[in-house]
């Protein structure tokens, strides 16, 4: 087929070059034209394993091409995917401006019936929004379908590749059966196609990603309590994922989470839901418990000091939101930087793809290295933030010999008790007895 996607961030970039290894001829469009010249290099945006020679291949074999010019792309598209941004508003709601002016714009060049699907997620009513906006401006046949991705940053593409779910949200039967057969290579061992309509399929990621983040957080309260009675939240966890009814995912207490997801999706239903006038109690505090948790760990650094970091260094070890990505969008990291900071500390950080995000945010305010260790080298102690797999088997007698005190403060909870204390380093965990 022929397909034309709107956006390259990581929905459109990832959709548009899984379609194109399909076999589908596929247009990816961005406003961006210096962005747009890079992807023509090869030079992507965006760090996401496995991405780079999929586009590459894809490129290469003439399936896979990039522009600025809408009409170009939507021209010859049967289908066209709209995976531009939808970011919070100053109420928390999400802004979908950018949708509707994209729809607005294919809408323009639409010579003959076209399938519109909003690949971005976006609150519930947005199909019909952007059916208005795209009847406003032509009289061409088309159709609107809600395809919400479920994507994990840093297993995009085997996502992508291997879906557990496609959601197909519309009410027109041609345009459903065109989705059904696009997808139909993506599914052939197992169909996990679910037709509904847009409103439940928009209302279905937010759903998913609004009960992930209620895992997390449900942990992150169970593990404060767990320090607050001497239990420990790791035999807690094991515990509990026995349970066949709840299982061991998303049940790992830290630092809070973050991302493009998650944070922006609790935020966006809570305000659908307050508009709708059935506030959702439970994510309010979901929430709040995130935002606290998300500073829990910078305080425990500032409290084993006594209250004030002057004069110190803290290494950090990760900066992403969480390993495979180099997306610092709401990651705890910052806050537990900017925490060490307001204390007077001096700040020396190493990620293995963070690095350069972390600096346009804190420029010379962070001291970052290209080796973990050399963070860490004459150091007061040193957090962990992000449990890269490099990070959860370090030669801790090195480390030790590296660090001017021998303290952790470990939040991921990623490194054994028994082990670091009989190396004589005081250690501090999430929950941790």
């Amino acid at each position: 087929m022929r397909l034309a996607v709107l956006g390259t961030g990581y929905v459109g970039l990832v959709a548009g070059a899984g379609f194109a290894d399909f076999g589908n001829d596929v247009v990816c469009v961005d406003i961006d034209a210096e962005k747009v010249a890079r992807l023509r290099q090869g030079e992507l945006p965006i760090f996401e394993p496995g991405l780079q020679p999929l586009v590459a291949r894809n490129v290469a074999e003439g399936r896979l091409s990039f522009t600025t010019d809408v009409a170009e792309a939507v021209r010859d598209a049967e289908v066209v995917f709209l995976a531009v941004g939808t970011p919070s508003a100053h109420d928390g709601s999400a802004d979908t401006s950018q949708v509707l002016a994209a729809a607005a714009a294919v809408a323009r060049t639409m010579d003959g019936y076209k399938v519109i699907v909003t690949k971005s997620t976006v609150p519930v009513g947005t199909a019909e929004k952007v059916s208005g906006a795209i009847r406003a401006t032509t009289t061409q046949p088309f159709a609107v379908v809600s395809n919400p991705e479920f994507l994990k940053e840093g297993d995009a593409v085997n996502d992508f590749m291997k879906p557990d779910r496609v959601i197909i949200g519309t009410d027109d039967e041609r345009a459903r059966d065109m989705l059904r057969h696009l997808y139909a290579p993506f599914v052939r061992t197992n169909d996990r196609v679910l037709c509904m309509d847009a409103r439940s399929a928009e209302l279905t990621k937010y759903a998913a990603n609004a009960y992930l983040a209620t895992r997390i957080s449900f942990m992150n309260d169970m593990a404060n309590l767990c320090e607050h009675v001497g239990a420990d939240v790791e035999m807690v966890r094991r515990g509990m994922g026995m349970d066949q009814r709840i299982g061991p995912k998303f049940l790992f207490p830290g630092i809070g989470y973050g991302g493009s997801c998650f944070p922006k999706d609790v935020k966006a239903v809570m305000s659908t839901a307050r508009e709708a006038g059935h506030p959702l109690e439970i994510l309010e505090s979901v929430h709040r418990v995130n935002e606290r948790q998300k500073r829990r760990l910078g305080d425990k650094i500032v409290k084993h000091f006594g209250g004030s970091l002057a004069g110190k260094t803290i290494a950090l070890w990760g900066l992403a939101f969480k390993p495979g990505t180099d997306d610092i969008r709401e990651a705890p990291s910052c806050s537990v930087i900017d925490r060490l900071l307001e204390a007077g500390a001096l700040v020396h950080a190493h990620d293995p793809v963070a690095n350069e995000a972390i600096h346009k945010v804190y420029g010379d305010k962070v001291k970052l290295f290209d080796a973990n260790y050399d963070a860490a080298a004459g150091a007061h102690g040193l957090a962990l933030l992000t449990e890269w797999h490099q990070f959860r088997r370090p030669n801790f007698k090195r480390l030790k010999e590296l660090l001017r005190d021998p303290v952790l403060f470990d939040g991921r909870n990623a490194w054994e008790t028994d082990e670091v204390r009989a190396l004589g380093f005081t250690y501090y965990g999430i929950g941790r007895r």
